[in-house]
């Protein structure tokens, strides 16, 4: 397969899928961010994301990333230097929760376009972007197989899969992008926490760390309901 054949395939329009694919897809993410037993696991792939979005702000606003970390107990650690306080930090430090419910916005939005393919190769690029970042074992186990999985589905699945693949996907970083603000909240009535993204911003910015949960809360609230209105059949 040449370039011009690659990117055909990669910029192709899909149909519409049929109504159950998206309402079942939509069931099935609901319940791998519901159910705790399972959550415990798909959580990992909302580390990646969040820990991606730290790192790609970072770089963004000139900051220099010494690498990230993603732990088997679903925890991550992004590493930059640069200035300690102002607006790069400030923007790094608040890039972290938002992003999974950012990425699945976009995502809704390529799907609504009917930009399936596209998605998943966007996808393995952010993947192997970050496969670079990485500085410990498990944070490249994680993203290998993750990034695995979208190449497999992308590469050999049928238009079908591709659609159930990225659309299920989609509907689980709309709905995780929610559940973390809410943890992280009763977590923080409960005096835990102390070292959370929020209380970074809280001490950067002088602005409540109970606030900012709000204002992370919002925008996964945000964008889950624009992407459900994008993906849901009309």
């Amino acid at each position: 397969m040449d370039f011009a054949e690659l990117w055909e395939r990669v910029a192709a329009v899909r149909p519409e899928p049929p109504h159950w694919l998206v309402w079942g897809t939509a069931a099935v993410a609901f319940l791998a961010v519901a159910v705790r037993p399972v959550w415990l696991w798909t959580r990992t792939v909302v580390t990646i994301a969040h820990e991606g979005g730290h790192g790609l702000t970072a770089l963004l606003t000139r900051r220099r990333l010494s690498g990230i970390r993603l732990h088997s107990d679903t925890s991550g650690l992004t590493v930059s230097s640069g200035k300690p306080t102002g607006p790069g930090m400030v923007l790094t430090a608040a890039a972290g929760y938002p992003a999974p419910s950012l990425l699945g916005l976009g995502g809704a939005a390529l799907l609504a376009a009917g930009r399936t393919t596209a998605l998943l190769w966007i996808g393995i690029v952010l993947l192997a972007a970050m496969l670079l970042t990485l500085r410990n074992l498990f944070g490249v186990a994680a993203v290998l197989v993750t990034g695995g999985a979208f190449v497999a589905v992308s590469w050999y699945g049928t238009a079908e899969w591709q659609g159930a693949f990225a659309y299920l996907g989609v509907w689980f970083l709309l709905l995780a992008g929610v559940r973390p603000m809410l943890e992280l909240w009763v977590t923080r009535r409960r005096g835990g926490a102390p070292g959370s993204d929020a209380d970074q911003l809280a001490r950067l910015t002088g602005v409540p760390g109970a606030l900012w949960v709000v204002a992370f809360l919002a925008v996964a609230l945000a964008c889950l309901g624009l992407g459900a209105a994008w993906l849901l059949p009309r």
